[in-house]
Formats: C-alpha cells, structure tokens, sequence
C-alpha cells in the first residue's frame, strides 16, 4: 500500500514524491526537477508548457548530505519562527517548528545552516557598521583590566627587596610614583541626595585616578623592559662580567652609537636580539662571499676547501720567498734597480718611495712592514685616549728593525716625539 502513495517522473522513472513539477497543459504529466531543468519533452508536453510545483513538505533545503534532516516545511516553520519570536529564543522556536525538534538542535541547525553557512556569508557583511565596541575587553581598551593588572614578582632576593622597597606579592613599592594619587577618591561617597553638579565632579575625581594609575602602570612596565631594576642593584653589569661575551670589533660599536636612537622604542633585550641578529647577518654574508669564491675557483665540496686554502697560503709564502732571494741576489749582483727585489713582492704598490727605500735597506718585505706600521700606529692611538696598548708586536721584529721604523714614522709625521 505504501507503494501506491508514491508519485514517479515519467521520463526517468525516478521518484517525486517530496518534490515534482506538473504541467498545467498536458494530463499526468509529472517531471522531477533534474528532467525539468533540463528541458525533457515526452508526447505532446513541451519543455515552454506551463508548469505547477507539488511540493509534498518532505524534500530537504540543503540537500540529503545535510544534518538533521530538515524538511522544506521545517525549514518554512524555522524561518517564520525566527521572524517572530527573535533571535536567542530557541525554546519557543523548537515548540513552533514541532515536538519532534529540541531547543539544542534548533539553535545548532539555525546557526550552522543561515548564520555560518552559505546563506549567512553571502547575506552578512564582515565588517558592521555602527557596531558597539566593548571598552573593558581585556584586549587593551581603554577600560581593560590588563592596563592595571599587577606584573609578576621580580625574582629577587629579601635584602634586595628591602632596598627597594618593594613588595612582591602585591608589586607595589613603599613609594610608588604620585603616592598622593589615592587622595583623590579616599573621601568620595555616593549619595542619594547628590545633584548631577556633584555625581559629574566625583566622576571626575575617579578618572583622574584612573589615569594615575595607569601612569604608575606604564612606569613599571618600562622598568621592566628595560632591565631598570637589575640596573639599580648593580646585578645586570655583574652578569656582563661573569659572562663570556664575544669581542665586539669597532666597526659595531660605531654601529651601536648610530643606532643608539632606538633605545626609546626597543627594550633592552629586543636591542640586543637586533644587534646579534646583524652580527650573525654580517657573518653569512662574509661565508656566502667565501663559498662563492671557492665556487668560482672550481670547488664544489667542504672538504676540498681546507686543501685549497693550505695550497694558496704555500704559493703566497712561495712568492715571498722567490722575492726575497731575487732581493738579496740583486744586492749581491750589486743591481742598480733599487727595488728590484722588493717590487714583485705583496703590498709593495701601498707603499710610499720613501717607504720602499727603507724597506730595501731594512731587507723588510712589504707585507710586514705594514703590519708593523698597523700595530705601532695604532698603539700611538690608544695611549692618546687613555686606552693601554696590550699589542704585540711580531717575533721577526727585532730591536734594530723597531727603532728604526720608529724614527722613520716620528720623522715622517705619523706618531709624535712623545711616543717614539
């Protein structure tokens, strides 16, 4: 008997029960939606006929994949029920769409379905206009709590807490900044009696305390950051000392004068993150420029490198070597090239002519001559700036060859009297 209720489409055969379309013009005549939209013609029906919807009430809106079910008359009852009690009163929705529906289910199939879904996407802006901002959120605001919120404990010890002043479990200090600030409301209570002259003026008295305690806020914060604390009790210069700290070259320091400005917007720990971080920038760089080097010179493994670097340091000693017997031949040979035996030799194109005669009768190379003025000049420096010189300076320098490159560099405007 069950099979004589049902209704089929007479194209495909399929059935229409929940929802079918008639043709007003042509008797028995009952498609499913796929065969009319797709313009199916069978006898004399046409696809431009006119057509009635039979819509049995028991079709899903969402398709069959959805949750729950839902049948267009549930759907119908959803929607009116929403219309007229409001959004947020589930039960008396769930009791106008059946019995056969929970409050639960309801709101669950409302929010999913015409909030969250499809529907409410295409139908709800992102952005509201007009929308009431919540101030005591705790997101920052300007009522948030967290604007007031007490910091952790400083993890210090009882003596240094005592010259402090300071109490960890409440962070308060003994003085705190504007330590009359608690004045302004100590004396305020609310009156039945009061007139709106007197509610605005405490009103008043409270916001100022507001703000003084955000000030008092805002100064522990930046006591925080910036290592303040550690900074008064001498503890932050100790750490310095025990730590092993890497040398800082002069081209750094200079950079860390420059970017000294940045000091008001970076705490100190974030500085120092920044500074490491170009350090270790400037260090990739010189190993990207060494890796290319090996690149271009053919080398393609690690382990290829060590044999070549040991290679170039024998070829460049190899070529000072060839220089200095070309040298001393040439002064054997009793040459008159003055520098000849110099003049292949690395370095030579940085010196002056007077530098190269002393060179050649020092029988000096190029290269440690340099050195040796690098090292001399630059201890004149720090002597000058009250910075004592713990140079040393090479082995193959010894008192002769010293005192005269001193007289040399006293004589030639270099370091003054006073120094040689």
């Amino acid at each position: 008997m069950a099979e004589l209720g049902k209704k089929y489409c007479v194209y495909c055969l399929a059935e229409v029960s929940p929802l079918r379309f008639r043709c007003t013009e042509c008797q028995d005549i009952e498609l499913c939606p796929e065969c009319f939209s797709a313009g199916a013609e069978i006898g004399h029906h046409r696809r431009y006929h006119g057509y009635q919807l039979v819509d049995g009430g028991r079709f899903t809106l969402w398709g069959p994949e959805a949750e729950g079910g839902w049948t267009s008359r549930e759907e119908q009852l959803l929607l009116d029920a929403i219309e007229q009690f409001g959004f947020g009163n589930w039960e008396d929705m769930a009791a106008h769409v059946g019995a056969s529906r929970t409050p639960q289910e309801v709101m669950e199939h409302y929010v999913s379905m015409y909030v969250h879904g499809n529907l409410g996407k295409a139908c709800i802006p992102d952005t509201i206009p007009n929308r009431v901002t919540d101030h005591t959120c705790p997101g920052g605001g300007p009522l948030s709590p967290s604007l007031t919120t007490p910091l952790p404990p400083l993890e210090i010890s009882a003596a240094e807490q005592q010259q402090l002043g300071y109490m960890p479990l409440r962070d308060d200090y003994e003085v705190e900044y504007d330590q009359e600030a608690e004045a302004l409301i100590s004396g305020l209570s609310v009156n039945y009696d009061d007139e709106d002259v007197e509610i605005e003026l405490k009103r008043a008295h409270v916001d100022m305390y507001v703000r003084k305690l955000r000030e008092r806020q805002r100064r522990k914060n930046i006591a925080r950051d910036y290592n303040l604390v550690p900074a008064f009790l001498g503890k932050d210069r100790k750490d310095r000392e025990r730590a092993a700290r890497r040398k800082v070259a002069k081209e750094e320091r200079e950079l860390r004068l420059r970017l000294r400005p940045l000091c008001q917007f970076l705490p100190c720990r974030e500085l120092d993150e920044l500074f490491e971080s170009m350090h270790k920038e400037k260090a990739l760089r010189a190993k990207i420029r060494e890796l290319q080097r090996y690149r271009r010179n053919g080398i393609t493994k690690m382990e290829e490198s060590a044999e070549y670097e040991a290679a170039r340091h024998k070829r460049e000693k190899r070529k000072e070597s060839k220089g200095l017997a070309a040298w001393r031949r040439g002064r054997e040979d009793g040459r008159e090239g003055e520098f000849a035996a110099i003049e292949h030799l690395p370095g030579f194109e940085l010196l002056s002519d007077r530098e190269k005669v002393l060179c050649s009768s020092l029988s000096l190379s190029p290269a440690r001559y340099v050195t040796v003025k690098t090292i001399i000049i630059k201890d004149h420096l720090q002597k000058r700036q009250g910075v004592p010189a713990k140079s040393r300076l090479p082995s193959y320098l010894d008192k002769v060859l010293k005192k005269r490159i001193l007289s040399f560099l006293t004589e030639s405007g270099w370091i003054s009297r006073d120094a040689a």
